[in-house]
């Protein structure tokens, strides 16, 4: 017995504790992108993020906001100290668990590759958004955010309910 529950003392319960529910919420790339942008819609996905404690995604989702970022940069739509601003937060974020990247592992891509193989044959899915959809069911969730019309129309294929609060799409 450890020697600070001395012969004849038992441990006391804990008092009860009232334990809220966290809600994490699945983004896709371009719902992650609005946290940080004032492109349209990121007002729905700021207001979105008061009703969740944190955010996932799939791990390669910092690969596609990269990428977002560059597409910005080109684009000259965005200076180039704003976006450098943007991105510092964004791995800020990343580091302080308020975004949690989730692993692509075996299983998901077993996943991915069982829907994939007995999806009807007029399923339009690219690569990475079948990454999200697998990689969001294999981790327990039940809805994902998207704005893109493929992305949410391939949810059902995972089990998963695909929402978008943008009012612009």
């Amino acid at each position: 017995m450890p020697a600070l529950f001395a012969e004849g003392l038992t441990r006391q319960p804990s008092f009860p504790r009232t334990v809220l529910p966290v809600k994490t919420l699945y983004f896709d790339s371009s719902y992650l992108f609005r946290i940080y942008s004032t492109e349209p819609g990121h007002q729905e996905v700021k207001r979105l993020l008061e009703t969740a404690a944190s955010i996932s995604s799939a791990w390669h989702s910092r690969a596609e906001f990269a990428t977002i970022f560059l597409r910005k940069r080109r684009e000259r739509s965005c200076a180039d100290e704003l976006l450098n601003a943007l991105w510092t937060q964004f791995h800020r974020d990343c580091e302080n668990d308020l975004i949690n990247l989730l692993p692509v592992n075996e299983a998901v891509m077993s996943r991915l590759e069982e829907v994939i193989r007995t999806a009807p044959h007029e399923t339009f899915l690219r690569a990475a958004d079948a990454l999200h959809l697998a990689c969001a069911a294999e981790y327990g969730f039940k809805e994902v955010y998207s704005n893109d019309r493929h992305f949410l129309a391939a949810a059902p294929l995972f089990e998963l309910s695909g929402l978008n609060v943008l009012s612009v799409v």
